[in-house]
């Protein structure tokens, strides 16, 4: 969250950073509170020090045998101590006000964010792979077509067992997927990375830390407990991304400079409702409600974390390097960026299979695989992220980063229709190959069950 003393100094700021992301957050609203609490805690100061001194009068009085001229003091220290409970209440409404106010406050963007109100308005930094794409199929066939033809992917009894948004993987796919993450994990552990594997449900107090409550509550999976926007801090909730439970792993601890930079990644299954986006990619893998993810977390002193956000895009892509897989690295505009976000690079790899309008002139479309974000101070104030560099002096916040290393559903996409050959089948990539014990190609699964036999052949 943003302290309150930066709303105070750097107000015109502020105000800049919502007119950019489009935020509809009341700043004067949350200003005016702010300063009404202010004086409340002067006018209690002011009124403690009043009592203080009437109470020294009231010994004086006492001693000096002047017993009625005592007596109108305690009733003076006793309309002291009524007022001061008065302006203590109504400081600490206004202060629960001003701290709800400031969760719902979202992060100020970075001052090289470029303007704009949605993806349409993002800016391409790099395009990579396409000088050397392999040579496709006149027609490539989309993923969910192609992965029900190999009897890799079965949609229908996916749905017929959690509901829209969930699918098994069988055969080669399942074992494509294992491959996939495991090499994620290998390629990251190379680039210094050190590995958790934290719990999977996570606390009220946790989704606050990283920003997904209170403003998120609708696209989570909630464990237990009342309705969606009725949490208490025992409530749990299924991880939405592993970003969650490995942030808050050192919440409200005091780390060390020589503790610093910490990088963790994490394998996780995720789980999000996707609320916003009703109605919208019904068919395949793209937009699911559970789905695996090597998440890369990096904890930093505030004078690296810009440097260390182009380290973190680099070590996602590399990921895609190996596989690869044609992709792009876009900046997201202001409009796009995320609540916590103070600057983000999206990486998005290519899938032929859909004709898309905005994919590249060959065809096919860009698919989120990655959105690297520097939060800066953000998520480490709401959670209490703070080291102390140097052991003698006051402790800070520290920023923190992090990246996915990549979310498999999308990866496995593309992989799925840029390996895809004339016969149907699937080359699997060479970086992959060792994790799959040497195979080459995905030539699919004979059907399973009576609706797998010729309507002319059924007994």
């Amino acid at each position: 969250m943003l302290s309150r003393q930066f709303l105070r100094e750097h107000t015109e700021e502020v105000r800049t950073a919502l007119d950019l992301r489009g935020s509809d957050a009341d700043l004067d609203a949350i200003l005016d509170i702010d300063e009404e609490w202010r004086d409340l805690k002067a006018r209690g100061d002011d009124l403690r020090h009043q009592r203080n001194e009437v109470s020294s009068e009231i010994g004086e009085l006492k001693q000096a045998g002047k017993e009625e001229e005592a007596q109108e003091a305690i009733e003076r220290s006793s309309e002291l101590k009524a007022e001061i409970q008065d302006v203590e209440e109504r400081a600490d409404e206004l202060e629960a006000k001003l701290d709800q106010h400031l969760l719902e406050l979202p992060n100020v963007p970075q001052d090289d964010v470029p303007p704009g109100d949605d993806e349409t308005d993002n800016k391409e930094v790099r395009c990579v792979g396409f000088e050397d794409a392999r040579d496709l199929p006149e027609d490539v066939t989309p993923h969910y077509d192609l992965g029900e033809d190999l009897e890799i992917i079965d949609f229908d009894r996916g749905a017929k067992v959690a509901g829209g948004g969930f699918y098994f993987l069988k055969g080669d796919g399942a074992r494509l997927e294992h491959a996939l993450i495991q090499f994620m994990r290998d390629v990251h552990r190379e680039q210094g990375y050190t590995e958790v594997f934290p719990p999977i449900p996570v606390t009220s107090e946790s989704m606050r830390g990283t920003g997904q409550l209170p403003k998120f509550n609708e696209d989570a999976y909630r464990v237990g407990g009342g309705e969606h926007d009725d949490y208490d801090d025992d409530d749990l909730w299924l991880c939405p991304t592993a970003e969650v439970p490995v942030t808050n792993m050192y919440r409200d601890d005091i780390l060390l400079t020589d503790d610093l930079p910490i990088k963790h990644q994490a394998y996780t299954p995720n789980f999000r409702r996707e609320a916003g986006e009703h109605g919208t990619e019904t068919r395949g893998m793209v937009r699911v409600h559970q789905f695996n993810k090597v998440e890369l977390v990096n904890f930093v002193e505030p004078d690296d974390s810009d440097d260390r956000l182009d380290a973190l895009v680099d070590e996602a892509e590399e990921v895609l390097r190996r596989l690869d897989l044609p992709y792009r690295v876009v900046k997201l505009c202001g409009g796009d960026l995320t609540f916590a976000s103070a600057k983000t690079f999206d990486i998005e790899v290519w899938a032929p299979g859909d004709d898309m309008e905005h994919g590249p002139e060959v065809g096919g479309r860009w698919l989120e695989v990655s959105s690297a974000s520097n939060f800066e101070a953000f998520q480490a104030r709401r959670a209490g992220l703070r080291y102390r560099p140097e052991r003698h002096e006051s402790t800070e916040y520290l920023h923190t980063l992090n990246a996915s290393g990549l979310a498999l559903p999308r990866v496995m996409v593309a992989i799925l229709e840029y390996y895809q050959n004339d016969d149907g089948t699937v080359t699997v990539p060479e970086a992959l190959q060792p994790y799959l014990g040497g195979q080459e190609v995905i030539e699919g699964h004979d059907p399973v069950g009576e609706a797998a036999v010729g309507a002319g052949e059924k007994e």
